[in-house]
């Protein structure tokens, strides 16, 4: 499809008026599933994106989405609202094929940073602007873009050892004498994953931290492109989180490609997927607990034990329903891949019998955890994040609640059965280290809440009306040029999908937008000024996966 050949649609089709305030700019209008898409000159990106953000109270920029078609590039920036995420906007910038160049817009959101070298290093478009364009997930000297129609899969690529770059050590550095430029990583489990984090020290202050991520990058886009809807997608976004939020990730596939295809899930199947995406959300959680107690006060034998236990418990339910203890794969377009486990009285008294020890154990984990003062002293009142600055970065999940950002999926955009539960959204106002670990504790109790709902509806369901999954096609084709973005509350945040069809039964662009990979570009906000060991803090409080922001 050439650029010239997109029907303009007509603005009435934007019956929300979202895209009002710039029409002046808009050279064109698409039609995308999820959103109201306007197409604007690269010149204009800055200006269209501030307008959109002040005027139309888009405030999150939540992906940015780079692709090539035979005759152009494009960049599509999904636009939302933190206050109601389903008031959302897609702005795309074409630019021609033979100069793929465009402009950055990190002058109206922050995020836009990490987004657009991303698009950049995998696709090729270049950014006026950018303050910082290079390469993100792939080496400095990696040759081509591998997501661009004419990349050379075939072709050498020698990557040596090189000295490290030093551009943030070199800005920090100007002007003062002694600083100090030291490597943390790339190792794991210290940094939740192989990443590197290039410090440049004052002393002992930090001047400047940048993350350098990429080291398990496998284009994971790529492999979702070169696989078919229906069957060979969905087992790979357990891969993104190994933490346990496989199931949550599943979901963000299945919603998005339903979406795109117009695939029902009957309302049983529904309650089966929210109760297990609330089990595999609290696998996240106490994992992220318990490795926060490593991280900050080196406690293995109590706390990090005490959380792994009650994986344990949650592994075993879950095993029992899905067959798996981490790598899920029990989602399927359509519904689940199966019911509960017969006998299904022994099912709900084992998640009964899990629900009800829950609130002792959880003491116990307050006790040792947010109840210890060496806890309190390194994680109070450090690594502070207020909540303008995580909205520009585009920051989702708890990292966000930890700083007062009231927002969350499954009650602003709802999907599955959450919006017949009751539950709440939980905040803490002060955004600090503290904060986040708060957040996520109290979420258990919320997860435990929704799941005891869910079990209840579950033993009341009619035997003759227990359907798992809808009639699906075998061959899933969605119309040519059909596309959208669509997301859920994963563990970590917001966790997108960007598809467009092509007439096939693969997609021709599958783009995915971790939320860890925003949370992670906001460390050096939220660091540099502290103390190293307030950095430590402040990376395991963000709770980063590092499958999910490489991908």
């Amino acid at each position: 499809m050439s650029t010239e050949a997109v029907s303009d649609v007509p603005a009435e089709s934007d019956r929300s008026g979202i895209l009002a305030p710039v029409t002046a700019s808009l050279i064109g209008r698409e039609t995308h599933r999820n959103a109201p898409a306007g197409r604007i000159k690269p010149q204009d990106v800055p200006d269209v994106l501030r307008t959109l953000k002040t005027e139309s109270g888009l405030d999150h920029l939540s992906c940015v989405t780079a692709q090539q078609y035979p005759d152009r590039y494009e960049t599509m920036y999904h636009l939302r609202s933190y206050d109601d995420p389903t008031q959302e906007a897609s702005i795309v910038v074409p630019t021609s094929s033979e100069e793929p160049r465009s402009t950055s817009g990190t002058t109206a959101f922050q995020t836009a940073a990490w987004h657009e070298r991303e698009a950049f290093d995998l696709v090729g478009i270049e950014y006026d602007d950018h303050p910082d364009l290079r390469r993100i997930l792939l080496p400095e000297t990696w040759q081509g873009h591998p997501l661009s129609l004419d990349y050379d899969q075939d072709q050498p690529q020698i990557v040596p050892l090189r000295e490290q770059d030093g551009s943030a050590h070199a800005i920090a550095s100007e002007g003062r004498e002694g600083t100090m430029f030291i490597n943390i990583g790339p190792h794991h489990p210290a940094t939740h994953g192989v990443m590197h984090l290039k410090l440049t020290l004052d002393g002992e202050q930090v001047a400047a931290v940048e993350p350098d991520i990429g080291y398990i990058h496998r284009c994971e886009e790529q492999m979702a492109q070169n696989c078919t809807y229906r069957y060979q997608i969905m087992p790979y976004p357990d891969r993104w989180d190994w933490s346990g939020g496989g199931l949550l990730n599943e979901w963000a596939y299945a919603r998005a490609a339903e979406s795109l295809a117009d695939i029902e899930v009957p309302e049983y199947a529904q309650v089966l997927r929210t109760m297990s995406a609330e089990f595999s959300r609290i696998l996240a959680h106490m994992l992220a607990a318990g490795a926060y107690a490593l991280d900050v006060s080196g406690d293995f034998t109590a706390t990090f034990m005490y959380a792994i236990n009650e994986r344990e418990r949650v592994q075993k339910i879950l095993e029992d329903l899905t067959g798996q203890r981490l790598m899920f794969n029990y989602f399927r377009l359509g519904g689940v891949v199966w019911d509960l486990p017969e006998p299904r009285s022994e099912f709900f008294e084992q998640v009964r019998s899990y629900l009800d020890g829950l609130p002792e154990r959880l003491t116990d984990i307050h006790n040792l955890l947010t109840g210890n003062e060496i806890i309190q002293t390194r994680t109070v009142d450090t690594g502070v994040l207020p909540a303008e600055v995580a909205k520009d970065y585009g920051c989702t999940g708890p990292v966000a609640r930890g700083s007062g950002v009231d927002y969350d999926l499954r009650r602003d955009d709802p999907y599955g059965y959450y919006d017949r539960l009751e539950w709440n959204v939980i905040t803490e106002p002060d955004g600090d280290n503290y904060s986040r670990l708060l957040v996520r504790l109290q979420e258990v109790e919320e997860s435990a809440k929704i799941i005891d709902q869910c079990v209840d509806l579950l033993e009341e369901w009619p035997v003759d009306e227990r359907t798992i999954q809808s009639n699906v096609p075998r061959t899933i084709r969605p119309d040519d040029d059909t596309e959208g973005y669509w997301a859920v509350e994963a563990a970590k945040g917001e966790l997108g999908i960007y598809m467009r069809a092509d007439g096939t039964e693969k997609p021709a662009r599958f783009k995915i937008r971790g939320p860890s990979f925003s949370n992670l570009q906001a460390l050096p906000a939220m660091t540099v000024g502290g103390q190293v060991p307030d950095l430590i803090a402040t990376l395991g409080s963000l709770d980063t996966i590092m499958g999910e922001v490489d991908r």
